[in-house]
């Protein structure tokens, strides 16, 4: 905790001198510099994009939409008319519980210079008032198997390659969608269809620059005029309503009451391709519920969002080795903070600087004890499989952060701003060959482009940090459909 201001009637009383600095009082730094520190990692955290940089998104996502079109119409096992979650941020950036070990490492401003994850459901159930009652038997908590027994004839005859067989004594044939077979079965298809694609170019058309599988998560870099994006390809299982294992959870009191209702809180929920420790990873899925994680975003103060990030970008290193701990384990922490901590208390602007301290103490408390709940099933204890040496390895990393915050700060702002040189510098380097828009003929500049550019510059500036869901059909990939958080486009 930081030491209190002292009073400033009791300081000119006695000795005249003015009052102390708020300190911390485990390392002595300084409560408004560490908010300053604070301020300036945001501050070159986040990107601002002019219309050029608007359009050369919007043409990244008009292609991965179109190339999922592509791969429906292979052999039509995706759903036809699909709803995709695009989430600001990679799967290296937590914004799924997904283990990070499988991934090959990428650097932002070396690799790439945003990074999306897009969720793309195989499979959807969609019908559903009752809360959703999962296979549990199998496998650990928060985690299930799926049998394709929930779905009809035709369902089964299209999946039932990407799926594990079991033999039941009576002679019964039981199907479970493998998260690792249909993960092969996506990368495979997405292979065809870029494949396909580059054999006849388009003018203005996102250059492919890498295409990788890493585990079940299939990530793809374009290259689109200046920049380059990250998109970590997600397929999961997509679910309308909300698991009966996380019932309790809606019983009691959340940060959230009053703010948003319970029905855009619950609804809806995914399962990703991702076992447990122990898990049998031919059969078991992962609950996420990061569609509710979106509506709850909604309801975390800024200060709070900054402190947050900045002690992601700290941690992300330097608790990379081995791998134990995930950014998404300080997204529970802080969503756990969020339901302890007075809402009038998070929502000061000036205690960056405490929240900051506060996820550092709560992430090393998880550590040394070895618990570190899921956030919507508190049962699941996110940290159970680690070795004790582990923990306190990464606990002791913490304890040096702890003792000089200030420093550690520095040093991701350095990282930060290295990484915005390197993107400038590519950018300066391509600008002269910049890649127009797709529907760009080169020559007079195209209107309803430019009107698109500034439209999506706007959501964008207006939606710092929001996540978009985009209602696409395959058969008409030319219409957008945005939705950021409650709102359509």
């Amino acid at each position: 905790m930081a030491a209190p201001l002292a009073s400033k009637a009791g300081s000119a009383g006695t000795t005249g001198k003015p009052p102390f600095p708020e300190l911390d009082f485990r390392s002595g730094a300084r409560v408004e510099e560490l908010n300053k520190l604070i301020q300036e990692f945001t501050k070159h955290d986040q990107r601002e994009y002019d219309d050029q940089r608007a359009l050369e998104i919007h043409t990244a996502k008009d292609f991965i939409f179109s190339m999922l079109g592509m791969v429906q119409k292979l052999d039509q096992k995706l759903p036809v008319a699909n709803e995709y979650l695009l989430l600001s941020g990679g799967v290296r950036e937590g914004v799924v519980d997904i283990d990070l070990d499988e991934l090959n490492v990428y650097a932002r401003g070396t690799d790439y210079d945003m990074d999306f994850t897009l969720l793309v459901p195989a499979l959807k159930l969609h019908d559903r008032n009752q809360p959703v009652t999962l296979d549990m038997r199998h496998s650990a908590l928060c985690h299930s198997w799926l049998s394709l027994r929930l779905f009809d004839e035709g369902t089964i005859s299209k999946w039932k390659d990407c799926c594990t067989i079991v033999d039941h004594i009576n002679g019964a044939t039981n199907y479970f969608f493998s998260p690792t077979k249909v993960a092969d079965w996506f990368y495979d298809s997405i292979s065809i269809v870029l494949s396909e694609i580059q054999k006849k170019p388009q003018r203005g058309m996102p250059k492919v620059e890498k295409v990788e599988k890493n585990g079940t998560i299939i990530s793809i870099i374009l290259g689109v005029g200046s920049s380059r994006m990250l998109y970590d390809i997600v397929p999961v299982v997509s679910f309308k309503g909300w698991p009966a294992v996380a019932q309790s959870w809606l019983m009691e009191n959340h940060f959230w009451d009053g703010k948003i209702t319970e029905e855009e809180v619950i609804s809806g929920f995914y399962l990703v391709p991702a076992c447990s420790y122990k898990g049998k990873k031919d059969n078991e899925w992962r609950l996420s519920f990061a569609r509710s994680e979106v509506q709850l975003k909604k309801c975390i103060s800024s200060s709070l969002m900054q402190a947050y990030q900045a002690c992601k970008a700290i941690i992300i290193k330097l608790l990379s080795r081995p791998k134990a701990i995930s950014p998404y384990h300080l997204r529970s922490m802080m969503l756990w903070a969020c339901d302890r901590l007075p809402a009038n208390y998070l929502a000061q602007e000036d205690y960056a600087a405490h929240f900051l301290l506060g996820l550092i103490d709560d992430l090393q408390h998880c550590l040394v004890n070895k618990m570190c709940p899921n956030y919507f099933i508190p049962q699941c204890n996110m940290l159970e499989h680690l070795s004790e040496e582990t923990v306190m390895l990464h606990a002791r990393k913490l304890s040096s952060v702890r003792s000089d915050p200030t420093e550690h700060l520095r040093t991701a702002i350095e990282h930060v701003k290295a990484a915005n040189r390197l993107t400038l510098e590519l950018q300066r380097r391509g600008s002269t060959t910049s890649i127009p828009s797709p529907q760009s003929d080169g020559g007079d500049t195209n209107q309803p482009d430019d009107r698109l550019a500034k439209k999506l510059q706007q959501l964008v500036t207006e939606n710092p940090g929001k996540s978009i869901s985009v209602f696409i059909n395959p058969d008409d990939v030319t219409r957008p459909h945005f939705r950021i958080d409650d709102k359509f486009f």
